[in-house]
């Protein structure tokens, strides 16, 4: 299949109205968004795509489009997502951990927030 950003995915066009990706596997795996579908905020999931024919899962008529989770799914769906944002693969500490091992990125985030309690000072 092939990987369709999951951001692009505002299918059927007469339902959609916005579409928040929350959390994205990227290629070969699944996302999950927060969508306006027919006037009501819901939770959407899709499987993205992967190299090959298709555009991931669900489609419509050769359009991807979401899957709209029942209400009582929402919370659970929502409280996993947000622990996934932090812990898991491509998270918020993967991302802070790598940062911390790219000793010149560290250099220069550690002059900048100088920089700030310079300008703070200043001003006072």
């Amino acid at each position: 299949m092939a990987y369709v950003e999951p951001a692009t995915v505002w299918a059927p066009k007469a339902s959609i109205r916005s579409v928040e990706v929350l959390y994205n596997r990227g290629q070969g795996e699944w996302s999950v968004a927060r969508v306006t579908w027919e006037g009501r905020e819901r939770i959407g999931i899709r499987w993205n795509g992967d190299d090959g024919p298709g555009i991931g899962n669900p489609q419509s008529r050769g359009n991807a489009t979401w899957f709209i989770l029942p209400d009582e799914l929402k919370d659970a769906i929502l409280s996993r997502v947000d622990d996934l944002a932090m812990t898991g693969p491509g998270g918020l500490i993967e991302g802070y951990s790598a940062m911390a091992k790219d000793a010149e990125r560290e250099r220069e985030a550690e002059e900048w927030s100088e920089g700030l309690i310079g300008d703070a000072s200043a001003q006072g």
